[in-house]
């Protein structure tokens, strides 16, 4: 893929990720970009990850090689709008959303299908805007591309490349078979977890008695209800049927559980419980759930030969012992590419102290 002029509209935790790795692996590349906030500009030109020290227009990137689409996703179908007929035919427009079928099917509303290929970087956390991207965001993370029935075979094998070149692994999927997956593994759980705590805050005493003795688990389980409101807005507008239908889906599931605890069904519910108990523990991160204590941390590794190997050797050299030890692929909401699981909370915090001296930027849950 060439990319002597890249184009950025919006510059946020994902948008500045991609810019920076771009900025590290094409350092001959242009980078511009539009922003909902003019401090958001004026930081990336004063970190020298953009050419543009004011507001682009539109019209400015009318000879970009690739545009990025890094708003929400309502937003990036209005910007979309306003790039048909500002861009040179061989452009390639691209979005980071994490819903696909609204997007695409404008694309093809404007007959854009051969400039646009949808893209989904699974990676991110809680933390948004420029001051949190980094560079290694992206490392090991799946990115899910989505082309239209016009993406050239080149095409796709270029963006392919190009995703690996960031450090992420590219996944080619159709735009209707990512919603319905994503709503599943993503949307679903979010709505779980915002319905969950509103429910506690609502049944909680003045002295915030649920609130005061909220456990690990509860913590960990409703964790992602403090990512962003607006974004998880857009995605329910832009992702509203097959949400609605798992929603209706997990209904069922509830109302038969329910069922079968108050008929005391206890063969069904053991077997229930071990059925998803077993699906579980057949992820690739295996985790204790909501019961027992689990002492993690995940750190940026960058993706060399040796890496992990580092990171074990300069525990293992402190008498430190790693208990579980894997890599995040879907890193949505998720920070840090290596999870390192110690056995208890003094090895953890000797671990973070130790790997932070080495200057691996560590995070803790």
């Amino acid at each position: 893929m060439v990319l002597n002029k890249v184009g950025f509209i919006g510059l946020g935790l994902i948008g500045g990720s991609i810019a920076k790795k771009i900025h590290i692996e094409y350092p001959n590349a242009k980078l511009i970009a539009l922003s909902g906030h003019q401090a958001t500009i004026t930081e990336a030109f004063q970190m020298g990850l953009i050419e543009n020290e004011q507001m682009c227009s539109i019209s400015d990137f009318y000879d970009c090689d690739c545009i990025f689409l890094c708003t929400p996703v309502q937003k990036n179908i209005e910007y979309l709008r306003q790039l048909k007929g500002n861009i040179k035919p061989a452009c390639i427009i691209t979005d980071v959303g994490s819903v696909k079928s609204d997007i695409h099917r404008e694309v093809i509303a404007l007959n854009m299908e051969a400039n646009f290929i949808g893209g989904h970087p699974m990676t991110g956390s809680e933390k948004t805007g420029l001051s949190s991207a980094n560079e290694y965001l992206l490392e090991n993370a799946y990115y899910i591309i989505t082309p239209t029935v016009k993406s050239s075979k080149e095409t796709i094998h270029d963006m392919c490349t190009f995703v690996a070149t960031l450090g992420a692994i590219p996944l080619v999927l159709d735009y209707k078979t990512h919603d319905h997956a994503t709503a599943a593994i993503s949307h679903l759980p979010h709505i779980i977890a915002y319905s969950l705590v509103n429910l506690v805050k609502n049944l909680d005493d003045d002295q915030e008695t649920m609130k005061t003795i909220a456990a690990g688990g509860f913590r960990d389980l409703t964790r992602i209800a403090s990512s962003s409101p607006v974004m998880w807005q857009n995605i329910c507008l832009s992702n509203q049927e097959q949400i609605v239908e798992l929603i209706n889906d997990y209904i069922s599931v509830l109302l038969k559980t329910k069922a079968d605890i108050a008929n005391a069904n206890s063969e069904v519910l053991l077997e229930d419980f071990q059925s998803a108990k077993d699906y579980r523990d057949s992820f690739t991160i295996k985790s204790k759930g909501i019961i027992n204590k689990v002492y993690e941390i995940y750190l940026d590794l960058i993706d060399e030969a040796g890496g992990i190997a580092t990171v074990a050797t300069i525990l293992a050299s402190n008498n430190l012992s790693i208990k579980n030890i894997g890599i995040i692929h879907n890193r949505e909401f998720e920070e840090g590419v290596l999870r390192l699981e110690m056995y208890d909370q003094e090895s953890l915090g000797k671990s973070r102290e130790l790997l932070e001296k080495y200057h691996y930027t560590v995070y803790e849950r």
